[in-house]
Formats: structure tokens, sequence, C-alpha cells
């Protein structure tokens, strides 16, 4: 049996320590935050217990099925008919089937033509065909099938919003993943279907943690690993604020960027590999209104005057007893505007919600808060996983890996699971 360290206690280090019980390994989590969860970690907000931002399920998240089932919690996942909307012109328009973009009065029959067979045949391209699309960036890509003219109106202003000065620079292959794993999400042609987890992801992160500890598994939490300590280019323990923990192995879930400073044994040209990976932060606003927004659990927005791209009505897929709107700012950390105050950054949304639904007012709004994070989402460039260090590297009895990995895939707690599951096997042999 071996005695093996995971450092952070989200789905991937919870998956990978759950995965190692099963192996008939002794796992023990360090995690940083004083609750289980990373990006998908509860809160009290106003009484309800929330994720801090948001997440949903789509109909392919088969590791994320599997673990439900394991855990006797599949009658858990429900699947919920939902809307997605598009504010463009100062207008709400409907979208995300075949019928609302044929009536979108700013694209051209040819162009929403084009737009359409470009979304449909990208939703059911096979999965392992990625790599074709691996050296293409994503704004020559669909303005190749779809048209400058659908790029301009469609996805200019979100990409923007989204990724700013990277915007040029994105890989086909990762924007193509999150197109086929929404569009697939369908019950049919006409009609998206999203699933969510009763009681929000909290549900299976606390049932993963007492499988963990009835493994015989520990979990520390506000408890930082400061240190990877090797030994003969191999990993011995794991440094915190107050001791050295021994162990076999360590495996690493956290981001890359914190990666140089927890393993300063590692080559500088391996070292320089990590650095460069690149991150947008987001401030993740949530609203709870006494009513709501638009009838759509997603929405798109492209306004020059608006800087989001879109938001998330989780309580249009998700039954809660108040009206959940999700804000996201995504921006780089040396964005002027990620150093604004919670206050300031609240009121610039506000003022968004009002325009877009008029009827809202200050007295439908009962509670808000701002969570920020720094890198909430790698920028993947046209060969990422080229430039990724490999999960097992130059030091022995390590292995290290972030949401990056994901690649081509988008961020998902399913993900996140399959690939923390991966770990805990790599490791056993």
């Amino acid at each position: 049996m071996l005695n093996i360290a995971v450092i952070g206690a989200g789905p991937m280090g919870l998956a990978a320590a759950y995965e190692l019980g099963k192996q008939g390994h002794q796992a023990e989590i360090f995690e940083y935050d004083d609750r289980l969860g990373g990006m998908s970690a509860h809160f009290d907000f106003d009484g309800l217990s929330i994720e801090r931002y948001y997440h949903f399920v789509c109909h392919h998240d088969y590791a994320l099925f599997d673990l439900m089932r394991e855990l006797d919690i599949y009658d858990k996942l429900h699947w919920q008919d939902t809307h997605m909307g598009y504010y463009y012109n100062n207008a709400l328009h409907k979208w995300g089937d075949p019928f609302s973009l044929l009536r979108f009065p700013h694209l051209g029959m040819i162009d929403k033509l084009r737009y359409g067979l470009h979304m449909f045949l990208s939703s059911k391209r096979k999965k392992e065909n990625w790599h074709a699309l691996d050296t293409d960036d994503a704004v020559s890509w669909i303005k190749k099938h779809s048209g400058s003219r659908a790029y301009d109106v469609l996805w200019k202003r979100l990409f923007e919003l989204k990724f700013h000065h990277f915007t040029d620079n994105l890989s086909a292959a990762w924007i193509w993943a999150r197109i086929r794993r929404v569009g697939r999400s369908r019950r049919s042609l006409v009609q998206e279907q999203m699933g969510y987890i009763e009681g929000g992801s909290e549900t299976l992160l606390n049932c993963l943690a007492n499988e963990i500890r009835q493994q015989g598994g520990k979990i520390h939490l506000s408890t930082a690993a400061t240190k990877i300590v090797t030994e003969d280019r191999k990993a011995i323990g794991v440094q915190t604020a107050d001791s050295l923990h021994k162990f076999d192995a360590v495996i690493s879930t956290i981001p890359l960027q914190y990666v140089p400073r927890l393993v300063p044994d590692l080559p500088e040209q391996i070292q320089k590999q990590y650095k460069n990976i690149t991150n947008i932060g987001v401030v993740c606003l949530i609203f709870k209104l006494a009513k709501a927004v638009t009838k759509n659990f997603w929405l798109n927005i492209s306004a020059p005057d608006i800087e989001i791209p879109g938001m998330i009505e989780m309580s249009n897929l998700r039954p809660l007893p108040d009206h959940i709107v999700y804000v996201p700012y995504y921006m780089p950390q040396e964005h002027p505007k990620f150093k604004w105050s919670d206050d300031r950054i609240i009121e610039e949304a506000r003022q968004y919600l009002f325009r877009i639904n008029p009827e809202l007012s200050e007295k439908d709004i009962i509670a808000v808060h701002a969570s920020r994070y720094a890198f909430a989402q790698p920028i993947c460039q046209p060969e990422f996983c080229d430039n990724l260090p490999p999960m097992k590297n130059v030091i022995d009895n390590l292995l290290i890996a972030d949401t990056s990995y994901y690649y081509p895939e988008d961020r998902s707690i399913s993900e996140s699971v399959d690939l923390g599951r991966k770990l805990a096997r790599m490791l056993c042999g």
C-alpha cells in the first residue's frame, strides 16, 4: 500500500484520492481553501448554499455519470429543458435552434445557412477527430465556414470580452470542443436540455469526501502545501507551514502557475514551460432577485457598451427558491477592471440587468455577491498540448496536472473527475 499526497481538493483532486483508495492505497489531501471544491465550492449566499461559480451538466458527461453511479447518487442528477437567448442590437432574441436562427434579423439568409451548417457539423464531428483543427486559429476557422459577417455579428464581441488580446490566437480545436459539448446536449433538434445535481456540486463533493475518509484517507482544509520535497529526483513529501509530511508519491492538481514555486527543484526549462501557460481571471457576480431577468438559462450578449459576454440564469435550470443569476467578467489579472472594488463592478452589472429587462428595479435585488479567481480559464493557442509539460516529468513519483490537460475539452466537473481518476491509475501503474 502506498501513502500518496494529493494537492488540491477540487473535483480533480477528490476524484484522484477516491480512485487511489479504490486501488488499495491511502490518500491524504492538502487544500489551501477552507472548503472542498475549488471552483465548484459552495458558499452561504444569503441563506442559500450555492456554487461560487456556475456549473451545469451536459448529455455526454459520461465520466461524471459513471462516478455518480458508483457513489449511488445517480438519482440526484436531473434534466431540464433549457433555453438560450441572444441580446443583440438592444433587443432580446430567441436563440439556440434552427427556427430562431432563421428569424434572427441581423444576418442574411446565406450567412444563416452557413452558420447553422457549421454549428451542426461541429456538434456531429467525432471527438477523436479534433487533431485536424489543432493547428488552426479559431477566428479564421469560424470565418472560413460561417463567413465574416456571421463572425462579426455573433462571435466577435463575445471573444473580445472573454479572451481580450488573446482572441486572434485561440485554438480552433478548443473552441470546437466547447461548441460540440453544448451542441450535443439536446433532447431534439429544436430543444436544448441541460442537467444539474440536486443540492448542487456540494452533493457530489461531500459524497466523495465521505468515501475517501471511509477508505482511510485524510483531508486537510486550510492547509496549504508550500513545497513538494524531493530527494535524488524523487518526490518524498509535502511541506506545509508547520511540518514536513513524508509520502511515497505526490499528485498536484492546483493551477500550473503555482508549480514553479511549489516544485523549485524542477529543471529551468520545465519551470519555463509552466510559466508560459497563460490564464484568464474572472470576477463572478451572483445576483439573488425577486423576479427573473429572462426565461433563458444562457444569454449571450453583444453590445458595444455592455462589457460582459453573457449571463447564466441558474434558476432557469435548477429549481431554487429565488431567481439566481451569474454575471461573469472574464479578464486578465492585469486588466484595470480586475482591480475594481466589488461595489463598483456590482453597480455596473446591476445597470446591465436593468437594461436587458427594464421591468427590473432596485427593489427586486435581494442580495449580491462577488467572487474572484485569478486562474479561471487557461488560454489555449493552436497546438496547445505540444507546449504543455508532461504530467509525469523528470521527478519520479510525482504527477502534475490542472484544467489545461483537458485540452481540447473545456472545463467541467466531468473532465475533472475523468482526469483525476486517470492520474491515480497512472501512479498505480
